[in-house]
């Protein structure tokens, strides 16, 4: 670690050092920042684990960033938006003070028109005359064509021809602007008044008929753009979302949900209906008003809102109640559906989806976390009532599609009762999560998985007869599960635990990885080349964990059969000291003894056999009474059970390296006893090597035993072995 830290430098010394966000990310604010200085200097001497580490590194770092700048953006999209309107009111105000401007100044003009005709000489009486009767005939035609101007207005209103109103409008400014320089202040005052008024009514005109319920997609977005011809862009764009809300409310007063049952239907329904509203908003508002940012801002902040109600309103009617009991389908569907809607405005430019994630994600993670504590619940309940025979899973598993039903069960391993169950909730919790990849919870899932695992193997435990007083085990919680008396019924133990920490539960978490891999199409190359490489290891060190837990199995069930296999029924002990001390004097009784605690049990899997040979071997080899006697008791141990011991050991050696479950382990242990006895001997002044014959007879010995207790040889067979003790070994196999 300390060669990663030096190689790499400072870009992983701000992680270990626990920094904020914003100074991790200075080195990378720089202005003179180069990325590939950067990466040259810090991966240059780097091995291949560590810079997939400082990939993972920067991902991270990215992400971070990524969701930091999207909180900034809606912590402060208020004090945006507000700014955004106050800007655009302020606009409007120097618009009218514009206008208001020019009209001053067209009557300042006109005051001093007046003054300079006043100011003529009499001798232009004549002329002035004339022009003072041609200006009263103008101000007559003028007053008339105000008058057509009016009654047309008001005629075309009346008729709500709302097209040729604009165009009316639009030629009375233009002869407001063209002609201030001739008309009389009056006239122009007269015509500025008119065109204003007329715009107001035609505005509450367009506002009454935005709202009424007949109103169609085409009228709607005509009037909108009306009121903006009308210089309302604000109001028009207002009017636009508050129509659309108006007949969104009013589509889903007939979507209330009669029943818990109906709870996806109406998701779903009401999730199409909501983000169809605001896909035809959007467009509406993209199509008449473009890009502008304020109307951009009420935009976002109007589907905000819609988009609030909604989670709100999926929230108290659909997955609340779920949610609190455990029931994750529903909920996991639910979200999933509305994402799916959500998603599709993400091509418009709404990311609405942190706005669901908000309220969704506590309600899935409280469902998740139900979830698993009712599998625990319910697999307990099953294990107090397994009678741990092996069968195959039920037909109506929901993991078996309708398809590959025939073939899907014959490819289904054998488990117990409880297992199976166990099994099929494991996996319909995965496949539930799967698709909400985007709400993070395949950790919590993968632990929750885990937790509920290891509640079930403390069960199994409890199912073994010698395990009962064991209060101390890991996740361990006071049950009642039936025993497992019979041996089929304990291998039935080890095989539920075996096959769900080997093949089903990875099988369910990689329903977890697929859907995240499915959902990172779009991701860089680069990163799809981390994830893959990451992958596995993490799949690796997932199993490791459950086996580690199926170890706690294995242990237990060793330890119960190593005590059967060591100890008698009455107590005593199987391999005791006397049964070597008193060999000498009984040249006829050497034989493998311990051929009868192994022989039969190669049905058992091979790890188990190795953890069930060590067991008993490690014990001999640590038992204190055995060896005082051997070594410290009155008498010594001879010759013959120096061979008889030899021949123990080199039985169970042949025995496990058969069975290839001999570990390096088991092999040194057992050298070790072996020359513990032969110094035992060495002491009592007699020279072992001298008394104990070839190793190559102790192997013909024991492959004689083996064969003949596993029926491989007969006893008759027997009778031309040259061993000097071939006879024992017939008479121990004809007892």
């Amino acid at each position: 670690m300390s060669s990663f830290s030096s190689s790499i430098g400072d870009s992983i010394d701000f992680e270990e050092k626990d920094l904020s966000l914003s100074d991790k990310l200075k080195v990378f604010k720089a202005s003179g920042f180069d990325p590939d200085s950067y990466v040259t200097n810090r991966c240059r001497h780097m091995s291949e684990k560590e810079i997939r580490h400082l990939c993972h590194y920067l991902m991270d770092l990215r992400k971070a960033s990524a969701e930091e700048m999207r909180k900034s953006v809606y912590a402060n999209y208020a004090a945006f938006i507000r700014t955004s309107r106050e800007i655009s009111n302020l606009e409007g105000q120097l618009i009218a003070l514009r206008n208001l401007l020019s009209t001053r100044a067209a009557i300042v003009h006109g005051l001093a028109e007046g003054i300079n005709v006043d100011s003529l000489s009499s001798s232009e009486g004549s002329t002035q005359d004339d022009r003072s009767n041609h200006g009263d005939s103008y101000t007559a035609n003028t007053e008339s064509w105000l008058g057509q101007f009016i009654e047309k207005l008001e005629v075309l209103l009346a008729e709500k021809r709302v097209d040729e109103v604009l165009d009316v409008l639009d030629e009375g400014e233009h002869m407001a602007k063209s002609k201030q320089t001739t008309l009389t202040p009056s006239a122009l005052l007269s015509l500025q008044k008119v065109i204003t008024e007329q715009k107001q009514k035609l505005a509450a005109q367009l506002a009454e008929a935005s709202f009424q319920s007949s109103v169609g997609a085409t009228e709607l977005r005509s009037a909108v753009q009306a009121l903006k011809r009308l210089g309302d862009g604000a109001r028009a764009h207002t009017l636009m979302l508050s129509s659309h809300q108006k007949k969104l409310h009013g589509n889903m007063q007939g979507l209330r949900p009669s029943g818990t049952s109906h709870g996806v239907a109406y998701s779903a329904a009401l999730s199409q209906l909501v983000f169809s509203t605001i896909a035809q908003a959007t467009n509406d508002s993209l199509a008449l008003f473009d890009d502008e940012p304020s109307y951009s801002s009420e935009l976002v902040t109007w589907a905000v809102n819609q988009t609030e109600n909604f989670t709100h309103l999926i929230k108290r009617y659909v997955i609340a109640s779920p949610a609190a009991s455990g029931c994750l389908r529903p909920v996991a569907e639910s979200v999933h559906i509305s994402l799916g809607h959500c998603s599709l405005l993400e091509a418009r430019g709404l990311a609405l989806s942190p706005v669901l994630l908000k309220i969704f994600k506590p309600c899935v993670e409280q469902a998740l976390y139900a979830n698993i504590k009712r599998i625990e619940q319910c697999t307990a309940a099953l294990a107090a009532a397994d009678d741990w025979s092996l069968t195959y899973p039920p037909i109506s598993s929901r993991s078996l599609g309708t398809a590959s039903l025939a073939g899907g069960i014959a490819s289904q391993p054998k488990l117990s009762s409880s297992a199976h169950r166990f099994n099929t909730m494991v996996q319909e919790l995965c496949e539930d999560i799967s698709p909400l990849e985007i709400l993070q919870l395949s950790e919590q899932t993968l632990e929750g998985v885990m937790q509920v695992f290891n509640a079930y193997i403390s069960m199994l435990i409890k199912a073994l007869p010698g395990s009962v007083d064991n209060e101390n085990l890991e996740g361990s919680v006071n049950r009642i599960v039936r025993m497992a008396e019979t041996e089929p019924e304990q291998i039935a133990l080890l095989t539920n635990a075996l096959l769900l920490a080997d093949e089903l539960i990875p099988r369910a978490a990689a329903k977890l990885s697929s859907s995240q891999k499915s959902n990172n199409k779009t991701d860089d190359t680069s990163k799809r080349s981390t994830e893959r490489q990451s992958r596995p290891v993490e799949q690796r060190e997932l199993k490791r964990r459950f086996q580690r837990l199926v170890d706690q199995l294995r242990d237990s069930f060793c330890r119960q059969h190593a005590l059967e296999l060591i100890f008698l029924e009455d107590g005593g002990v199987r391999l005791s000291p006397d049964m070597y001390l008193n060999m000498d004097g009984n040249p006829e009784e050497i034989e493998c003894i311990a051929s009868d605690m192994f022989v039969g049990r190669e049905r058992f899997a091979t790890i188990l056999l190795m953890r069930l040979t060590e067991t008993i071997i490690l014990w001999l080899s640590e038992d204190q009474t055995f060896w005082e006697e051997i070594e410290q008791g009155p008498r010594p141990l001879g010759p013959l059970g120096l061979q008889q011991f030899y021949l123990d050991m080199e039985f169970v050696i042949l025995f496990a390296s058969q069975g290839r479950y001999l570990s390096r382990n088991l092999q040194q242990v057992i050298k070790n006893i072996i020359g513990r006895a032969i110094e035992a001997v060495a002491a009592s002044k007699i020279d072992p090597y001298s008394v104990l014959p070839e190793d190559e007879w102790f192997a013909e010995v024991a492959q004689i035993a083996i064969d003949m207790l596993t029926g491989k040889t007969q006893v008759g067979t027997m009778e031309n072995v040259s061993s000097p003790t071939a006879s024992s070994v017939l008479s121990h196999g004809s007892n």
